[in-house]
């Protein structure tokens, strides 16, 4: 496997993913939430100003890869970050991505922060899985119970209006997206999403209730949205999510490792936070 070109592919997917569920957002969605993105330099840029997770979504990926990263780009960034009304930004930029930007950041108040893992499989992996659950695509009519599993899953709030903007994401298959569920009888248990853009599929997320977790399912979605991802025609599948330590295990990490994923690097995020006053 090239893994230089699969590092370019697993970053470009994911600041592609971000861009597009940004700007398919409804407008309601949009006022509630605060939400803006820009494309800048080669990467995607998003913000979130009324985010109430405390500051997952406003983030600065793919810088790096079609440009370099210069003191003008980071301050671009900012500029429109702090425009935009963002309380703080995280910079997740490739450990192999040339110049230096850590100097840049680090001149800017841009404090590291926790690891992410980068994944990676070329467009001929065979993935297996298997579970008694039952895998399926979940159509716009399920939109809800999407947008319910993937809050609880995550610990977001559902008294919030993330639920509504997750709630629109299975109809946007024109934009590249498919949403996947594990279902117990009638109860979906567990929800997923593929992001296709051109020919890197990415492996956007994925919960399963607290309750059923261990069942299989997040690997069996996996499994099914690489096959999926295969018969696209795609030359990648990428992924990423969380380091692991000892304190804080990640069984999504092993997941991808089970089916088959390559594990490329660990990207340090680093996070900006808007002065006070």
């Amino acid at each position: 496997m090239d893994r230089l070109a699969a590092a370019r592919a697993t970053e470009l997917g994911e600041a592609e993913f971000m861009f597009q569920m940004f700007d398919t957002a409804d407008h309601t969605s949009r006022v509630a939430l605060g939400m803006s993105a820009a494309r800048i330099a080669g990467g995607e840029v998003t913000v979130m100003a009324n985010d109430p997770t405390g500051g997952f979504w406003s983030r600065a990926i793919g810088l790096g890869i079609e440009q370099p990263v210069t003191a003008g780009v980071v301050d671009e960034v900012l500029e429109f970050a702090s425009a935009a009304g963002a309380r703080s930004l995280v910079f997740q930029i490739a450990p192999h991505v040339d110049g230096d930007w850590e100097r840049l950041l680090a001149d800017r108040g841009i404090t590291p922060s926790a690891n992410w893992v980068k994944f990676a499989g070329p467009g001929d992996l065979v993935p297996t899985a298997s579970t008694e659950l039952r895998i399926g695509i979940i159509g716009p009519d399920d939109g809800a119970n999407f947008a319910r599993v993937m809050c609880t899953g995550f610990g977001m709030p559902l008294d919030s209006a993330l639920p509504h903007w997750f709630g629109g994401l299975p109809g946007q298959g024109a934009a590249g997206f498919t949403t996947y569920g594990a279902w117990d009888g009638d109860d979906l248990v567990s929800a997923a999403t593929l992001f296709v853009r051109g020919r890197i599929a990415t492996l956007s997320g994925a919960a399963t209730l607290p309750e059923h977790r261990g069942r299989g399912a997040q690997t069996a979605l996996m499994a099914r949205r690489i096959m999926d991802a295969v018969a696209h025609g795609c030359d990648w599948v990428t992924t990423e999510t969380g380091a692991e330590t000892a304190e804080h295990p990640n069984p999504s990490l092993h997941n991808m490792r089970r089916t088959g994923l390559t594990e490329l690097y660990e990207r340090r995020n680093w996070v900006w936070r808007r002065p006070a006053g």
